[in-house]
Order: structure tokens, then C-alpha cells, then sequence
């Protein structure tokens, strides 16, 4: 099977602030905000939700291509991908605009306050799922809001089954929107927070939003997830981990574990292990494209992590 990826590329700016945003924050002076912080340690990592995810899909030997559009800067980014084996055959650069930007401070309690900026990812509807031949199971992740409706609508034409992750692009739809991808998609990926924005706008509880699809994933952080079926609740518990570095990516990296499941039939309580470790062995390493691992290491660690064979 051959899954095509349709979301974000961005460049992630990270800096810590070596103290806590609630010291230097005053809550009785927020209506004239104006603080700066010193930032002595940044890095720059590549990220985005597509090439996160194809980048963990890799490392299970899964069959995975991005589609996005890119900036005039993509040019280190497109290096990288073609160092790992990545596809850039549908990406598109949008000349007069910048890669995605995400700038990203965080404190000593993990708290962080991000300032983001579109840029080519906004041209995403210009990209076409029918451009990608032998295309056998999709994903819709963060993106350009009319490039997450068209593929879509993209994906049913062609009947190629994916499974909907809105992410961090949950504000730019309502109720009827959302009802709408649930109505096309095959299967429904949310953190928990996310979730609870779904089941608000749409007043739907998971079990119902189950009738409409094979399965609603939810992911609960170090609780592990949730997998609803049309007849059986499914409770994964988590990987367990040796430190947490930096949890973002976690949930591309959860993301790829849900396709190489499907890519490959398992079951949803193998699916769903899979999918729980590769955000437990993302969670350890800083930035989302860092972490490394043959595949007979990962069958390995699941071994050790529930006791049980991989059978992957």
C-alpha cells in the first residue's frame, strides 16, 4: 500500500526561556502586554505535519508521500528529505512566499507561547490528490483550510479511504464543517483537547461519531489513547518512556504508527501499541525529525514495552 499525506511543511524555531513565563507575566497587567524574554538557547528544526509524518512512516519501512506546498526557502528542508529517502515529487514551491513559520518559546514548566505564520501553506489547494497515481490510503492533516476541504472531497472521488486530523487547524472550522469530514472520512485522529472541540461544535460523543466511520482515535498524552469502534472501545496504554525531551511531533509520530496499522491490516490493539510507542521513542529526542531506529530495534522495544510479540 501506498499512503499519500497532505499537510504542513514548516521550519520550527525553537528558544528557551531559562525561567517561568508566570514570574514575568503579570495576570492584572495582560490588557498592556509588552514583556520580552532572553533567550540564550535556539535551535531551527525542520517540521510540519506531512513531513513529520512521512518522516516516522519511513522509519517503519512504510510507503509514504507528502503533499504541501513550500516557500522560496525550502531549499535546506528539501536537502534533508532527500538525505532520508523522502519523496519530494508532491510538493510544490510557491515562489513568492515563505515555507511556514512557527516560532515557539518555551519556559521551565514546558508552557510555550507560539507565534505562526502560513506563508505557502496557504496555497495548498493548489496541490491535487489526483496528481499521486496508486494512491491507496491517504491522510489529511493541518493545512490551508481550502486545501484540507478540497482534498477531501479529493480523497472520496477517488475513493481512496484516509483518515481525518484536523490538529491545530481545528479553530478555522465549525460544527457543520467538521460533521462534514466525518461524513467523508474513514477514520478520525484527535488529541484530547482536540476532541473536546469536536465533540462541542459538533455535539457528538465518540461512540456516535463511530457509527459514521471504521474508527475515532484519541490520543490522552501519557495516559495512552482511545479507539472507538462501531462495537468495541479499544484502551492502549502508554509506551513506557526512559525522559521526556520535547513532546512536540508526538502525535505525527502517533500518526504514522495509525497508517503503518492500516498499511499493513492489524489489529486495532496492535495498531493502536504501535502507534503509542513511536510517540514514546519521538517524546525522547528534541525536534520531530531526530529520532532514529532500524526496524528490527522497534520490534524489539515493543517486545519489552507490553510484553507481547510485534507482528508487524
Amino acid at each position: 500500500m501506498s499512503a499519500l499525506i497532505c499537510g504542513s511543511f514548516a521550519f520550527d524555531t525553537i528558544m528557551v526561556f531559562q525561567d517561568k513565563f508566570k514570574n514575568h507575566i503579570l495576570p492584572e497587567q495582560v490588557h498592556i502586554l509588552n514583556v520580552s524574554f532572553l533567550v540564550p538557547e535556539l535551535r531551527r528544526e525542520f517540521g510540519g505535519c506531512a513531513g513529520n509524518i512521512v518522516y516516522n512512516l519511513g522509519l517503519l519501512g512504510g510507503d509514504g508521500k507528502a503533499m504541501g506546498t513550500v516557500g522560496m526557502d525550502f531549499g535546506p528542508y528539501a536537502d534533508w528529505m532527500q538525505s532520508k529517502g523522502m519523496s519530494l515529487d508532491f510538493i510544490q514551491v510557491i515562489e513568492d512566499s515563505y515555507t511556514a513559520q512557527a516560532y515557539i518559546t518555551t519556559d521551565q514548566d514546558d508552557n510555550q507561547i507560539t507565534a505562526f505564520h502560513p506563508g505557502a501553506m496557504n496555497y495548498a489547494h493548489q496541490n491535487k490528490v489526483s496528481d499521486m497515481k496508486g494512491c491507496t490510503i491517504g491522510l489529511i492533516s493541518p493545512d490551508g483550510r481550502q486545501g484540507m476541504i478540497e482534498h477531501a472531497e479529493q480523497f472520496v472521488e477517488a475513493g481512496v479511504p484516509f483518515i481525518f486530523d484536523p490538529g491545530q487547524g481545528m479553530p478555522m472550522f465549525d460544527g457543520e464543517d467538521l460533521m462534514r469530514f466525518a461524513e467523508q472520512a474513514d477514520w478520525l485522529a484527535f488529541n484530547d483537547y482536540e476532541w473536546q472541540l469536536m465533540q462541542d461544535r459538533t455535539g457528538k460523543t465518540a461512540e456516535e461519531l463511530a457509527q459514521l466511520v471504521k474508527a475515532v482515535i484519541v490520543t490522552r498524552g501519557g495516559k495512552g489513547s482511545n479507539i472507538y469502534t462501531k462495537d468495541k472501545t479499544y484502551d492502549i496504554p502508554p509506551a513506557p518512556v526512559s525522559s521526556v525531551e520535547d513532546p512536540t511531533g508526538c502525535g505525527d509520530a502517533y500518526r504514522a504508527g495509525l497508517l503503518y496499522g492500516l498499511m499493513n491490516d492489524l489489529d486495532w490493539d496492535i495498531t493502536g501499541r504501535i502507534a503509542g510507542l513511536m510517540g514514546a521513542i519521538k517524546i525522547e529526542q528534541a525536534g520531530t525529525q531526530n529520532h532514529t531506529f532500524t526496524l528490527d530495534e522497534f520490534k524489539t522495544r515493543y517486545d519489552s514495552a507490553y510484553g507481547c510479540s510485534f507482528l508487524g
